[in-house]
């Protein structure tokens, strides 16, 4: 199968131009100005921008949490993802403790197998790291292609490991070529004020943001850069929502460390006041969560400086009726959002439309940054000769509205219903197949591949 695409903007990290782009098979042949080949297929871009295929390295799709499981499961997130012009994403393997590494892939794995539209990779989470577990950080590296770790500093009982943990995972990654990640949190401080909440009664979900001051973040920030420094690892800090957390990044920088650092769409055009909305607000209980308009600014500001590298979602769904299990009592709402179709448009809209970010560092922060950091480039992320023919086509200029009505999000209510967008996804191509054009799927569930990884360089 060939295609040719012709008379399209193409949009990269670094480039704006336009040019003709021809596909054999999955990958990209030939780019170049009035093209004379011959192919199965012509599609006419003119009009439409041309991007790189979106990648999201923060989803839980299928994910058992607090007696339930996320409402996304592989088949309907990835395909809501392609809607949006999210090509792949990277989902987490969570160990249970006193169990293997490789037991919990296997489940992770029962569950994706065969049953993805689009590509998708893991991130393991190291949850209860000892002696066993350490001997099968180099297979995930070495065989399975998985080169990011994920540590939770939160969640005791379940997903938190202690810092002597932190220190030794950090020591046997690095060795492997491998990345650690953190879910920075201070658990016990969060523990201990979810506790002083209930007791006085204070149950609305209000008190789960309360229960998360931005200092829970910033100190368990600081603490994980230290640890990273002190071992060498290459770090990342997953879902940072504050100006506390990203000042602990940018100080780090002065004594020539790199701690990659993420943040999720809605921490950038949401704020804490959704919280006030009575039970409702649960639509908005996450974890870290929603924060003040201030911090808002910063991660703007962290985007443009280059200390905030990529925009994900943390997309973990519950239907209405699974946040109705913590009505009486925030700490039981399960935790999560819905955004996986929406990253890249309301980014589109809210960053590029309103000049707080360039086209280029829009390609950047959604897909190549998170390709070179998590070992896929020049694979994916980037519009080149011999890359992977992931492409989205985006009108620029078309206006539609967000709604539960119109998303494919496996879940019963919009987190941006009714707000209003400036740009859609019009064709998304996934490694040289037309997946969905115009809101038509072309593709068939399991077309979407596992993708090993390289490891990891530290350089981006």
């Amino acid at each position: 199968m060939s295609i040719l695409i012709k008379n399209g903007r193409i949009i990269t990290s670094s480039e704006d131009y336009h040019a003709d782009i021809f596909i054999e098979g999955e990958e990209i042949s030939a780019i170049g100005k009035n093209l004379n080949v011959t192919a199965d297929e012509i599609i006419d871009a003119n009009g439409l921008m041309i991007f790189p295929g979106g990648i999201d390295p923060h989803v839980h799709l299928d994910m058992p949490f607090m007696g339930t499981y996320s409402s996304d499961n592989y088949e309907t997130g990835t395909l809501a993802a392609l809607h949006g012009g999210t090509t792949m994403v990277i989902d987490f393997v969570l160990q249970t403790q006193g169990k293997s590494l490789h037991h919990a892939l296997e489940q992770w794995q029962s569950r994706s197998n065969g049953n993805c539209y689009g590509d998708y990779s893991f991130h393991m989470a190291v949850t209860d790291f000892n002696e066993e577990t350490k001997n099968e950080i180099t297979q995930m590296v070495e065989e399975e292609g998985i080169t990011s770790f994920k540590t939770f500093m939160a969640y005791k009982g379940a997903l938190m490991i202690d810092d002597r943990q932190m220190v030794g995972l950090m020591q046997e990654v690095k060795k492997c070529g491998g990345m650690v990640t953190v879910h920075a949190t201070n658990g016990d401080m969060i523990d201990f004020l979810i506790a002083k909440h209930r007791v006085e009664g204070k149950l609305s979900p209000l008190y789960h943001y309360l229960s998360q001051p931005e200092i829970t973040e910033a100190e368990a920030t600081g603490r994980f850069a230290d640890m990273a420094n002190y071992t060498g690892v290459t770090a990342y800090v997953v879902h940072m929502t504050c100006e506390g957390a990203l000042n602990h990044i940018r100080d780090i920088e002065r004594r020539n460390q790199k701690v990659y650092a993420e943040t999720c769409i809605q921490y950038l055009i949401l704020d804490a006041s959704l919280y006030e909305k009575d039970f409702e607000g649960a639509k908005w209980v996450m974890s870290p969560p929603l924060r003040q308009k201030k911090d808002q600014e910063t991660l703007w500001a962290g985007i443009n400086q280059g200390t905030v590298q990529v925009v994900a979602t943390d997309h973990c769904p519950f239907m209405w009726e699974q946040k109705l299990m913590g009505e009486k009592d925030f700490s039981k709402i399960p935790n999560g959002h819905p955004a996986i179709e929406n990253r890249m448009e309301l980014l589109f809209s809210e960053g590029v439309q309103k000049g707080r970010i360039t086209l280029n560092k829009f390609v950047e922060v959604t897909s190549t940054n998170a390709a070179k950091i998590f070992g896929m480039f020049p694979r994916k992320g980037c519009i080149a000769v011999g890359s992977d023919a992931d492409l989205v086509l985006f009108d620029p200029k078309e206006e539609h509205t967000l709604s539960v009505n119109t998303h494919h999000m496996h879940v019963d209510y919009s987190a941006y219903e009714g707000w209003e967008i400036k740009g859609r996804c019009k064709t998304t191509i996934l490694r040289g197949q037309v997946a969905v054009d115009n809101g038509d799927v072309k593709i068939q569930k399991g077309f979407g591949q596992f993708i090993k990884r390289n490891k990891v360089t530290g350089i981006i």
